[in-house]
């Protein structure tokens, strides 16, 4: 590896870590948003969805 090629790596790295727990952030909002809507649209419907196994 170049010196140039490492100094661009160490440059993006920062940038990568972020994006990346921006990410897992989301994922995290988004599972729990779709775990409400489940349980909110179950009870409309009055299902017994913590009987029933999902994922």
């Amino acid at each position: 590896m170049t010196d140039n090629e490492y100094r661009e790596t160490t440059r993006r790295k920062p940038l990568r870590e972020a994006a990346h727990e921006e990410m897992i952030k989301f994922e995290h909002r988004e599972n729990e948003f779709r775990r409400k809507d489940r349980l909110e649209r179950a009870s409309e419907l009055h299902l017994p969805l913590n009987e029933i196994k999902v994922h």
